[in-house]
C-alpha cells in the first residue's frame, strides 16, 4: 500500500472525526463551527461524507474516502474521534487507525463503551506508541451539535492536545462561562463517570415519573395542571434540564386524537445499557444504588406487558387513592428533592469507590462542575454539589455535608407522607421508597445486619464481631454453643 500521508505542515485538519451518523455529523459540525477548528471526517460508507459536505459547505469539511487519506490530512501529533457503534465495530476501527497512524497520535472513542472495554483498549493502543482517550460525550443529538457535556479519560499527555478542541465545543455552565470539560482521569475514567451519569439519569427520570403519577392518580391534577406544577418547580431548586422537557410533554396535545400526549404514549420505557451496567458495576463494587437500581428495574417492569396483564385481572380489591389537600404538591416536591439527592449521592459514592478500585485520582467537585451544563443531568443544584466537595474534598457521603443534610431533613416528614401515601393508593413508587429505605439504613443506630450475621455464623461459620470488644468469634451452634474468639 502507498503511503499517501502528508508532512504535518502540508495538513490541513487538527481534528478529525470517524463515523458520520448523526451523533458523529453532529460532532464535526460542532467542531468546524469554533474558530481554530479545521476537521477531517471519513465514513466507512463515502456516500455519507459527501452528504455531509453537501449539506453543510460552510463547514468547510476535508473529505478523506479511505483512513490513509484521513490520515494525511490530520496535522501532527494526529487527533481523531470514533462516533462508531459500540462494541466489535470500536475495535475495528481502533485497530485500523493504529495502522494509519504514528506514535503519539489520539485515538479518542467519543462512544458509550463500557469503561472496562476502554481499560483494554488504552492499554493495547499505548503498547503500540499512542494516546487513547475515552471519552464520555452527554447531551444527545443537540448537545453534540451546540455543547455537550464532556468527560475524557486517557493520559494526561493527550489533553495537552485535546483539551483546547474539547475546550471549543463544550457547552458553558450559566454561573460563570467555564468549559463543562475536564480530564477526568487515567484510562478508563471517563466512561466510568459517563456511565454513572446515566446511572442518576435513570434515576432522575423515574423519579420524576413517579412524582407525576402522584400528581395525578393520588393529587387528582391533569396533565396540562402538572405541566403547570413542574414548570414553577423549575423556577427554584430543582430547576433542571429533566424538569424543563417534562412540563414541554405534559403540555403537549396529541394532534390525531386530541388527548393529552401522554395518555398516546405506550407506558413502557427503552434503555440502552448504561444505566443496567453501572448497577452492576455498584454491585461488584458493593455499592448501594438502591435509587438507581429500582429506577433500572422499573423500566424491566414496564416492558412486561404479557406479566402486567396476566396479574392486573387478579388484583379483585385494589387500593383508592387516599384523600389528600392542596399542600400534597408541596409535599411530592419537597419528597423529589429529597430522593434526587439519594441518586446523586449515590453516583457520587460509586464513582469515588471506582476511582479507589482501578487507582483514577477524580475530583468529585470537577465532576459536578463538568456537568452544570449540555448533559441530560445538568441542573442548578450540582452547583451545590461542587461546592459541597469543595469544603470537605474527603466528604463521605453528600448527605454529611451540611447543606444537603439540613435540606434532606427538612424534607423528610413530606418524604414519609407521600411515599406512605403512594403505598396506601396502590401508586408504585419503587425509587421514592428506596431512597427513604437508603436513607434511614445511614440514620439507623443499629441495622437487623446483625441478626443477618448471626445467622451466616449458624449455617455457614462465616463468623461475626461484638460490640463490646475487638477480635473475630464464631458460637458452636451445633453443639455447646460456647463462644469461640478467633483474633
Amino acid at each position: 500500500m502507498t503511503d499517501t500521508r502528508t508532512t504535518p505542515a502540508s495538513a490541513p485538519a487538527n481534528i478529525g472525526v470517524v463515523g458520520l451518523a448523526v451523533m458523529g455529523s453532529n460532532l464535526a459540525r460542532n467542531l468546524a463551527s469554533r474558530d481554530g477548528n479545521t476537521v477531517a471526517i471519513y465514513n466507512r460508507s463515502p456516500e455519507r461524507t459527501d452528504a455531509l459536505i453537501a449539506a453543510h459547505p460552510e463547514a468547510g469539511f476535508v473529505a478523506a474516502h479511505s483512513l490513509e487519506q484521513f490520515a494525511a490530512a490530520l496535522q501532527r501529533p494526529r487527533t481523531a474521534i470514533i462516533m462508531v457503534q459500540a462494541g466489535n465495530a470500536t475495535d475495528a476501527v481502533i485497530d485500523q487507525l493504529c495502522e494509519v497512524f504514528e506514535p503519539g497520535d489520539i485515538i479518542v472513542d467519543g462512544g458509550n463503551a463500557l469503561y472496562t472495554d476502554t481499560i483494554r483498549r488504552e492499554a493495547a493502543v499505548r503498547a503500540r506508541g499512542l494516546h487513547f482517550v475515552g471519552a464520555g460525550i452527554s447531551g444527545g443529538e443537540e448537545g453534540a451539535l451546540n455543547g455537550p457535556a464532556i468527560m475524557p479519560g486517557g493520559p494526561a499527555e493527550s489533553y495537552r492536545t485535546l483539551g483546547p478542541i474539547l475546550e471549543s465545543i463544550a457547552a458553558r455552565a450559566p454561573e460563570d462561562g467555564e468549559p463543562c470539560v475536564a480530564h477526568i482521569g487515567t484510562d478508563g475514567a471517563g466512561h466510568f463517570v459517563k456511565m454513572v451519569h446515566n446511572g442518576i439519569e435513570y434515576a432522575d427520570m423515574q423519579l420524576i415519573g413517579e412524582a407525576y403519577d402522584l400528581l395525578r392518580h393520588v393529587g387528582g391534577l391533569e396533565p396540562a395542571q402538572i405541566a403547570e406544577v413542574f414548570a414553577e418547580w423549575n423556577r427554584g431548586d430543582l430547576e433542571s434540564y429533566l424538569i424543563e422537557i417534562t412540563s414541554e410533554v405534559l403540555r403537549h396535545t396529541d394532534a390525531e386524537t386530541g388527548k393529552p400526549f401522554i395518555d398516546v404514549v405506550v407506558d413502557r420505557a427503552g434503555m440502552k445499557g448504561t444505566g443496567t451496567w453501572t448497577v452492576q458495576t455498584a454491585l461488584s463494587l458493593a455499592v448501594p444504588v438502591s435509587g438507581i437500581g429500582e429506577a433500572v428495574f422499573a423500566r424491566g417492569v414496564s416492558g412486561r406487558a404479557a406479566q402486567r396483564a396476566a396479574v392486573r385481572p387478579t388484583i379483585t380489591n385494589p387500593p383508592q387513592p387516599v384523600a389528600v389537600d392542596e399542600s400534597f404538591v408541596e409535599q411530592v416536591r419537597l419528597a423529589l428533592y429529597a430522593s434526587k439527592v439519594i441518586a446523586y449521592a449515590q453516583g457520587f459514592d460509586l464513582i469515588l469507590e471506582g476511582a479507589r478500585e482501578y487507582g483514577w485520582e477524580i475530583d468529585p467537585g470537577v465532576v459536578a462542575k463538568v456537568w452544570r451544563a449540555g448533559c441530560i443531568i445538568r441542573a442548578r443544584f450540582l452547583n451545590r454539589i461542587a461546592e459541597a466537595y469543595g469544603r470537605n474534598p474527603q466528604l463521605s457521603s453528600l448527605l454529611a455535608d451540611p447543606y444537603f443534610a439540613a435540606e434532606v431533613a427538612k424534607g423528610a416528614d413530606a418524604w414519609r407522607h407521600v411515599v406512605s401515601t403512594a403505598a396506601l393508593s396502590g401508586v408504585p413508587a419503587p425509587a421514592f421508597s428506596a431512597s427513604l429505605a437508603y436513607y434511614d439504613s445511614l440514620a439507623a443506630d443499629r441495622l437487623p445486619a446483625a441478626l443477618i450475621q448471626a445467622q451466616r455464623d449458624f449455617f455457614g461459620a462465616h463468623t461475626y464481631g461484638r460490640v463490646d470488644r475487638d477480635g473475630t468469634f464464631h458460637t458452636n451452634w451445633s453443639g455447646d454453643r460456647t463462644e469461640q474468639q478467633l483474633n
